[in-house]
């Protein structure tokens, strides 16, 4: 059925196109023919008739050129890259339009069908030209678009009303951890700092707990907030915006940060690893905490006060003041006691560091 449809349509447009030559050549007058009467007609119904008939005989070559034609156009395509193909797109949609303007003056001229020709050789010519240069300056074209992408981000940073810096919203397992308060004291944070009515919701929740724990982590949290406000110069901002639709106090962070194109102050180790996912950037109190620790290398003296035993015979446990534990060699027999030791060796694991170490006393027997 659409076999018979699309031959139909061949041949519809034979008998147009017979007409249209038939035409031309009336307005050239290579051949006087009547265009009026009885003969006229015929003549015209004639020779459209005419092609129209072998156009529809025509019409199973011209279907097997055409899906030939289709397939070659297909099997080039699938080898030139979808890029080469979206600037090439781009060119002759340019091509085309100045083509239009082009050709709207040669409509005014009244010169017949020498306009539409000419029409059809502007239409032609400046696709093909836009189809080409495109492609051959995609590069430009692509750092013309990266260029402007860049100034709408500047343009859309200058636009930020309030903020000199980027907005650091702070999570609950932050505030409740307490060691922003020294971090804000210190500077290296700068404002504003956000602090959402959904965080302190949930910090007023943890207070009224029955459970004596969860209540002390809880007061705790809100104390840290009292003091940042009132101790610290520091802008802080607290935020109304709700987020009916959802419920868990992880997932409002992740949307007002995006809203507010900011970066959560967290130390929680999921709510990280879901916001790197997300691309939001995330400042992360325990990494910060690993990279400010005292570097110690292999061979270095150190004071220790041993303070229990270690899980290995003989071994004993030390800690730095940044919590750091130092696995002391032969260091049982003085718990209790500071001494000098030489650090052996140094492991970094996903928990923190550990520092190896042994008696400054045993080296110096063996010399």
């Amino acid at each position: 059925m659409i076999e018979k449809i699309i031959k139909i349509s061949i041949g519809i447009m034979g008998a147009l196109l017979g007409y249209g030559l038939l035409a031309i050549v009336k307005v050239s007058e290579l051949i006087i023919l009547p265009n009026t009467g009885w003969l006229g007609l015929t003549i015209n119904l004639g020779v459209a008739l005419f092609f129209g008939i072998i156009f529809y005989l025509l019409s199973p070559t011209i279907i097997k050129l055409g899906k030939k034609l289709a397939q070659r156009i297909e099997e080039e395509l699938q080898n030139v890259p979808a890029y080469d193909i979206a600037t090439g797109s781009f060119g002759l949609i340019i091509g085309l339009i100045i083509a239009f303007f082009l050709s709207k003056p040669l409509e005014n001229l009244n010169i017949g069908y020498f306009g539409f020709v000419g029409s059809v050789i502007l239409f032609g010519l400046f696709g093909y030209l836009g189809v080409k240069i495109a492609t051959k300056k995609k590069d430009d074209l692509s750092n013309a678009i990266k260029d402007i992408g860049a100034s709408r981000i500047q343009t859309k940073q200058k636009l930020k009303e309030g903020y000199n810096s980027s907005p650091k919203i702070l999570d609950t397992s932050v505030v409740i951890d307490g060691r922003i308060l020294d971090v804000c004291t210190t500077g290296f944070i700068e404002g504003p700092l956000v602090i959402p009515e959904f965080v302190l919701h949930e910090l007023q929740h943890i207070a009224d707990s029955s459970d004596g724990l969860k209540r002390n982590r809880g007061r705790r949290g809100l104390d840290v907030l009292n003091k940042i406000q009132k101790e610290i110069d520091i802008e802080i901002i607290i935020h109304d915006k709700k987020f009916e639709d959802t419920k868990e106090v992880d997932s409002k962070l992740l949307k007002l940060t995006q809203l507010m194109d900011g970066k959560i102050i967290t130390n929680d180790y999921n709510l990280n690893k879901v916001a790197e996912v997300q691309g939001i950037e995330v400042l992360n109190i325990n990494e910060l905490a690993n990279a400010v620790k005292p570097v110690v290398l292999p061979g270095e003296e150190m004071m220790v006060h041993v303070v229990k035993a270690g899980k290995e015979m003989d071994q004993g446990l030390a800690y730095l003041d940044d919590g750091t534990m130092i696995v002391v060699e032969s260091g049982k027999k003085h718990i209790g006691q500071s001494i000098e030791v030489i650090v052996t060796s140094v492991l970094q694991t996903s928990a923190g560091k550990m520092i190896f170490a042994k008696p400054k006393s045993m080296t110096d027997k063996a010399v």
